[in-house]
């Protein structure tokens, strides 16, 4: 009994702790946080290193000590025979085998490679590689950083969309009964209950509308996140009020700080190495070698096992290309010509970074003043709605009036909403376009 009643407070126990997780809000460090331990493309980021780590070593190989065995056991069943012909051991052919009917090999053979321009030029790829291989799991990092920030502001834009409706539409339900009584009264016309209940409808709708989109932006969340879908995910409120305007932008772009520009560069270093290692390929190259054996034959099996005889040698191997039909000069030029484009490719994308450094800095002023004006708009026309509905329940202005300033409230509703995202997206794509998203998350 006392088992059972220890379990089942366990149990409880359990499930409200899960209950409690499942109802905290997560802020956007915790969502990035999250996201960089869950999300697949950083796993598999992950794994490239991994594969660019294995691959300096494969290359490393190609100058270390290669070992081998090889061993093997014939059976002739016809042993074949030679001739011996006349005049040299008498008057007749004589036929003659060289062999036994089992013959027993074995031999263990080192190589050893002693020059080879090409293996060398390739061993300095390998820290190309590896610094490629980080460079691209900074940039996914970086990418999941800005993908869940978008999907974090526009979740936070919605819940703030559906605030608003949802005080308009208690605006236009206590509005409602007014009406209803004025209707009753006689001081008010059954057309005027009728505009009001079509924009309480209208907002009704706008509601299921704002809902279905917070659904599907939590969902984004959720995917760029890599969290389950079938989980409650619950954002923190952001502080409006909280704003960080671009540094001196005369001083504030470092290209050394964009991965992209920095995985430009390392992808021509590559080339640039093919190119050379292509090049090498027109030397000699030498290697050794050390071979120790054994061999045996016998007219059974036993006996060409029971005879094995040892033999060893070293030597060296000599290979000098002459000629290939031109195809190694045909590579050649081919790597020649990428190397050139590579140069050509990252000399426009040092315009185009800038370029897009400087527009996201004129977004960004551009939307935290457009932000500000829709804010102040909006909050002049809250004012005015409120003078208005005064004036409307003292009888002294119409319905008319009263729907004019409602709608005009809800207009500079939607312009503020609109600009606010606008303010958040344009300053993650600053933070984006000078490099600084993982400074950006590390501040969070």
């Amino acid at each position: 009994m006392g088992v059972r009643l220890s379990f089942s407070l366990l149990l409880l126990s359990s499930v409200l702790f899960n209950q409690v997780r499942g109802q905290e809000k997560l802020n956007l460090k915790q969502c990035i946080e999250y996201g960089l331990k869950s999300n697949p493309s950083f796993t598999i980021s992950q794994n490239e290193k991994r594969i660019a780590d294995a691959k300096a070593r494969e290359a490393l190989s190609g100058y270390l000590p290669n070992i081998s065995f090889s061993g093997g056991v014939d059976d002739n069943l016809k042993v074949q025979e030679q001739i011996i012909p006349a005049g040299l051991f008498g008057d007749q052919d004589i036929r003659v085998a060289f062999t036994k009917q089992f013959n027993t090999t074995g031999s263990l053979q080192l190589e050893q490679a002693i020059f080879d321009r090409s293996l060398i030029v390739g061993l300095k790829a390998n820290k190309l590689v590896n610094q490629q291989a980080e460079l691209n799991l900074q940039k996914s990092k970086e990418t999941i950083i800005y993908n869940i920030s978008s999907a974090y502001y526009q979740i936070f834009t919605y819940q703030q969309q559906l605030e608003l409706l949802n005080l308009n539409l208690d605006t236009y339900s206590k509005q409602l009964q007014i009406v209803a009584l004025k209707v009753q009264k006689g001081v008010a016309l059954q057309k005027d209950r009728d505009k009001v209940q079509v924009d309480y409808n209208n907002t009704l709708s706008q509601i299921r509308v704002a809902e279905t989109n917070i659904t599907l932006a939590e969902n984004q969340l959720k995917y760029e996140m890599g969290f389950p879908m079938q989980e409650k995910l619950e954002i923190e409120k952001l502080d409006t009020e909280s704003k960080e305007m671009p540094l001196d932008t005369a001083n504030d772009f470092k290209p050394e700080n964009i991965t992209e520009r920095s995985l430009d560069k390392v992808s021509a270093d590559l080339l640039k190495i093919e190119e050379k290692r292509i090049l090498a390929g027109y030397l000699p190259k030498l290697s050794g070698y050390a071979r120790y054996g054994w061999n045996g034959f016998g007219d059974n099996l036993g006996q060409s096992f029971s005879t094995l005889s040892a033999f060893s040698s070293i030597g060296l191997k000599l290979t000098v290309p002459v000629f290939d039909g031109f195809k190694r000069n045909s590579q050649y030029k081919e790597a020649q010509l990428k190397y050139d484009n590579a140069l050509q490719t990252n000399k426009l994308n040092e315009g185009k970074y800038r370029l897009e450094f400087e527009n996201s800095v004129s977004k960004l002023f551009k939307a935290e003043s457009n932000m500000e004006n829709d804010r102040r708009n909006m909050e002049l026309s809250r004012s005015i709605f409120s003078v208005t509905d005064l004036q409307y329940q003292k009888g002294v202005t119409d319905m008319k009036d009263w729907l004019d300033s409602q709608n005009s409230l809800k207009q500079a509703q939607n312009s503020y909403l609109s600009s606010l995202y606008s303010y958040y997206q344009s300053k993650v794509d600053l933070e984006k376009a000078r490099g600084t998203l993982t400074k950006f998350f590390n501040s969070l």
